[in-house]
């Protein structure tokens, strides 16, 4: 049977170790509105270990992204923490780097030449040399070595998604925060990234946070999937663990019936319990 958490259990989880990696507890944001105050999240609770890989998923609306730039340190919460190891999150650091699902990539300059703009701004202080072989060790790590020297324009979104990437992991983050980052690629690119970025999580594990409104891709990719509730007011509805055991193959994963136990009951989740009827 598929492990699932209910809202008092996760509440109950609180009350775990203070060890916890990241901490996300008694969490609300409300934006103050010309008809009065707008709850995007009330009472989130929420603990990730170290190393762990995350999906959160919900329809439009539910505050993922408000829910992942409170851990980012762009937004801050109206009630309740947001903690790494102990210490509140209270603005962006380079110990937590976010992957935008446009890239946000300079266009002015080169796979190269961005990438060494987010090592020299966070380690100014380390050599050139020291500098450009970080740059190279990351583009050899998404396979974009002989993509150095091209810009932007000059390369595919697949690529330009891998450069971001490289970016992100060039500073050796603690937390890598995904926002929907293959949701804008061809289905053939996005299948290709997300084995690159299992491969890479796996010579690394640093923690991800990821957004996705893909179940097959939060099957394939996460430890966990975070199922949100709708807005206004979201909670965390359910909490899948994800049991197949890693290095993950995709065929075998997807010829494993409880694959599909899994996957009906997130649509379940997405679809019936908590439709979602609005276009937002």
């Amino acid at each position: 049977m598929a492990k699932s958490a209910s809202l008092d259990q996760l509440r109950s989880a609180t009350q775990q170790s203070a060890d916890d990696y990241l901490v996300i507890e008694n969490l609300s944001k409300v934006y103050p509105t010309s008809k009065g105050p707008y709850s995007v999240l009330q009472d989130v609770n929420l603990r990730v270990n170290a190393g762990e890989f995350i999906c959160v998923i919900g329809h439009s609306g539910c505050g993922k992204s408000t829910l992942l730039n409170m851990v980012s340190g762009f937004n801050q919460p109206t009630t309740g923490r947001v903690e790494l190891k102990g210490k509140p999150i209270l603005k962006p650091g380079p110990d937590r780097m976010v992957v935008f699902q446009n890239y946000a990539l300079l266009p002015w300059m080169t796979a190269f030449e961005n990438i060494y703009l987010a090592i020299d701004s966070v380690h100014p202080n380390k050599s050139v040399a020291e500098k450009r072989s970080l740059v190279r060790d990351s583009l050899a790590l998404v396979g974009l070595t002989e993509a150095a020297d091209k810009k932007p324009s000059q390369i595919s979104g697949g690529m330009k998604q891998r450069v971001s990437i490289a970016r992100a992991l060039a500073i050796r983050p603690e937390v890598l925060i995904l926002d929907e980052p293959f949701g804008a690629l061809d289905a053939i690119t996005k299948e290709e990234l997300q084995e690159e970025l299992l491969k890479i999580w796996n010579d690394h594990r640093c923690t991800v946070l990821m957004i996705t409104h893909d179940i097959d891709e939060a099957l394939f990719l996460a430890d966990r999937l975070v199922m949100m509730t709708n807005g206004p007011a979201a909670q965390i509805g359910e909490i899948m663990t994800i049991p197949f055991p890693r290095p993950r193959n995709r065929v075998e994963i997807m010829e494993d019936p409880q694959y599909y136990e899994l996957r009906n009951q997130a649509l379940d989740f997405l679809y019936n319990r908590f439709a979602h009827d609005d276009d937002e």
